[in-house]
């Protein structure tokens, strides 16, 4: 079993539809998703200029299989959605206890 988290940059101006969209894509693919959007997270990060900042919400999903060519292809479609020039999706194996 694999847990894939999905970190999604958001802003004041985004709306959220585009999460509600992500959401029911993930729910349509793997059967559920669970989005921590009550309490984002902040990313930080500094090139050559001023530091600059995003509120970050993680979306999660199980699958059994990882198939990264999907994931691949999801990921620039997010970075086109979200406009970002990478977004972050990692997987960690797992074993049920």
């Amino acid at each position: 079993m694999h847990l894939i988290e999905i970190f999604l940059p958001i802003s004041v101006n985004d709306p959220q539809s585009k999460i509600e969209a992500v959401r029911r894509e993930l729910v349509e693919q793997f059967g559920g998703a669970t989005l921590h959007i009550n309490a984002p997270a902040e990313g930080l990060w500094q090139d050559d200029g001023p530091v600059e900042r995003d509120r970050i919400v993680i979306a999660e999903v199980m699958a059994e299989i990882l198939d990264t060519f999907w994931w691949r292809s999801y990921r620039e479609r997010l970075e086109d959605v979200f406009d970002q020039d990478s977004i972050l999706i990692r997987a960690t194996e797992t074993a049920c206890l």
